[in-house]
């Protein structure tokens, strides 16, 4: 059965395809408009056409968060070590989605790991080396804002690595994750996906916007240019790395509000702990949530 993700997918990339290339820049002062006409929730391929009203955002993200916090306590008292890794294209609300994960959440007990760029120590030692020193001791949640999937995706797309190293880590990343499952860890990836045309209109809002000036980076720049080169990335990633140790979950992102709410359920949904109310969590929407490995198929 393919997944109606994969299929609105389809239908985005092909109403963006009409667009003139010249448009796909950061080069005007405002979004070109036949580039707005595709946003969200104008354009076609989306699952929804609105945004889900703030109060019934607000009032399904409190009953999550208190189950959050149940899930924390389980942690703590059943000792088990918890890793979520947020990924997915540039502006696509992974920080947005993860500071709604913790804001409840015991700090001494659910840490956030975003590492800046390698330092030269860094890069002469194993890959992933640095990552493994942030990983989760007993009783502790692990958020990682990007993680060692850079590798595969900016540090390949920018040339910051070279084809054997980026093709060295599609044998070991699989490898050095099911040595973490089996180790007891449990691991969940989560991909956020938006349109190229949503994508570059929070691109501009951060251009536009000085309180949010700060977010827009020169990768943000070189990445308008590089979609392609990103989606055979992506593919690659789903491709190689969507494993039963490991699987991907691909999540809509283009309503910010309903991707943050579907990631929450999806970690939620795959864990007992005491007191789960199991109507607050719900099930994954299958509208919005799709496997990595069931994009490509």
């Amino acid at each position: 059965m393919t997944c109606p993700l994969k299929q609105r997918m389809q239908a985005q990339a092909a109403a963006e395809e009409t667009v003139p290339a010249d448009l796909w820049s950061l080069n005007h002062d405002t979004l070109p408009a036949p580039v707005a006409a595709l946003t969200f929730p104008a354009g076609p391929g989306y699952a929804h056409d609105a945004r889900i009203p703030k109060k019934d955002y607000r009032r399904q993200l409190r009953a999550l968060q208190m189950e959050l916090v149940k899930l924390q306590r389980h942690v703590r008292e059943s000792g088990e070590r918890v890793v979520i890794i947020f990924e997915g294209r540039d502006a696509a609300g992974k920080g947005g989605t993860i500071r709604r994960f913790t804001r409840h959440l015991n700090p001494r007990h659910a840490r956030v790991v975003a590492l800046p760029k390698p330092t030269e120590t860094e890069r002469g030692q194993w890959y992933f080396q640095r990552y493994v020193t942030h990983l989760p001791t007993s009783g502790e949640i692990v958020f990682f804002d990007r993680s060692w999937y850079n590798r595969a995706g900016v540090e390949r797309v920018m040339g910051f690595c070279t084809p054997e190293q980026w093709r060295a880590f599609f044998d070991e990343a699989p490898r050095f994750e099911a040595m973490l499952a089996r180790d007891g860890i449990r691991l969940f990836k989560l991909w956020l996906t938006v349109s190229r045309a949503e994508q570059l209109r929070r691109f501009y809002e951060r251009k536009t916007n000085i309180l949010k000036s700060w977010k827009l980076s020169p990768i943000d720049h070189a990445a308008v240019g590089k979609w392609r080169d990103y989606t055979r990335a992506i593919a690659d990633i789903f491709r190689h790395t969507d494993t039963d140790a490991a699987p991907w979950t691909v999540i809509d992102a283009n309503d910010q509000r309903r991707a943050r709410l579907e990631a929450m359920r999806v970690v939620l949904s795959a864990l007992d702990y005491a007191g789960k109310d199991a109507t607050a969590v719900g099930a994954p929407d299958s509208l919005l949530v799709c496997r990595g490995r069931d994009i490509l198929s």
